[in-house]
């Protein structure tokens, strides 16, 4: 465990403040039924909605935290009980919209954060690292929390924001009040990531290799060039998906952040060991190449039509969960799982808060 002593060392910012099932937790694919919680009353029914029901969010902010000045939606009472969403790539707070006012009328503050280079997130100072190195954009995330006195969060996300979850839920469990992570422990661990992947989960990484190149680095830059791969990337990975151009363009306005083709090459680069991070975040990057175990209750989710989840129905990362667990497959359902699937994703969130 990182104490916030070492974090606030390392990271250059201000302080601020065995393996059990859920009992009931056993929903599959899209179908969301009542649990009961631990303390025998009935858990929520989060109401069904149809992806697309919401377009914008109500509530937009903008608070100082750590190197950056993060843009982020929040919704729900503000004295309620925290949930934290993270978007991955190439998504942005959009994949919310609609499990956001869900989480909400539950009764939940929902805080919903741009990421390092998307949106109006934007670096304090010009000679700030462009560094999009995994544990750097967790501790982000921990100085958004402290900037906000946020104690602790229920933590909820996919792609990027699994990631960052996951290591918040690893390194900081004292933060965390529970976890729903999508494609279940996406923790990086560099060296392992130079073995070669059977090809057809390589195939499904293309962008990956073409981020190691010049050229894919120019074209990340070019602002229609960029539209157009972001494009793609989401319609070859949620097939199933009939999003609208509309859907796609309020997310892709994100993706004009001045940083963003430097967040997104390096995150990528660095993945695959062809980036140098900084030496700050080297503590926090040694502990993370163990693949340290996470505690907190959690609900991992795998998408059924998601090229890049593993097979196995999870087996592959179980052992990495020691907390209150339950997993779940969401049939015909694809990468932006949020956004596919708000109610089911929603319902995740609920069902593992009552777990505590």
């Amino acid at each position: 465990m990182i104490n916030r002593r070492t974090f606030t060392k390392a990271a250059g910012i201000g302080t601020g403040a065995a393996a059990a099932s859920l009992a009931g937790l056993g929903a599959h694919a899209n179908a969301v039924s009542a649990h009961r919680a631990t303390d025998g009353t009935p858990t929520p029914t989060v109401p069904a909605v149809a992806p697309g029901t919401r377009t914008s969010f109500d509530t937009l902010k903008r608070v100082r935290a750590g190197v950056l000045d993060i843009g982020y939606a929040e919704a729900g009472p503000a004295h309620g009980p925290v949930v934290l969403c993270l978007h991955g790539w190439p998504y942005d707070i959009h994949s919310f919209v609609d499990v956001a006012p869900l989480l909400a009328a539950q009764g939940y503050r929902v805080v919903v954060p741009y990421l390092r280079g998307h949106g109006t997130t934007r670096f304090l100072s010009s000679r700030t690292v462009r560094n999009a190195q995994q544990s750097a954009v967790a501790l982000d995330i921990i100085a958004l929390m402290d900037a906000l006195k946020i104690d602790k969060a229920l933590l909820a996300g996919f792609d990027w924001g699994s990631r960052t979850a996951d290591i918040i839920a690893a390194l900081w469990p004292e933060r965390v009040n529970g976890l729903v992570s999508v494609s279940g422990y996406l923790i990086t661990d560099v060296e392992a990531q130079k073995k070669p992947l059977p090809p057809k989960a390589e195939y499904a990484w293309w962008y990956q290799y073409y981020f190691s190149t010049e050229r894919g680095r120019l074209a990340m830059e070019d602002r229609t060039d960029r539209h157009g791969l972001c494009r793609l990337v989401w319609d070859t990975v949620s097939p199933t998906w009939h999003f609208d151009d509309a859907t796609f363009e309020r997310t892709a306005a994100a993706f004009d952040n001045p940083d963003y083709a430097a967040i997104v090459i390096h995150n990528y680069r660095w993945r695959l060991g062809l980036a140098d991070g900084e030496r700050r975040y080297d503590r926090y990057e040694k502990v993370l190449a163990t693949r340290p175990v996470i505690g907190v209750p959690t609900i991992t989710i795998d998408a059924e039509r998601d090229p890049f989840t593993a097979p196995g129905n999870g087996a592959s990362y179980r052992d990495r969960f020691t907390g209150a667990y339950d997993h779940r497959t969401l049939s015909g359902i694809g990468h932006n799982v949020p956004q596919e699937a708000p109610t089911a994703f929603a319902q995740a969130v609920v069902d593992v808060d009552r777990a505590l």
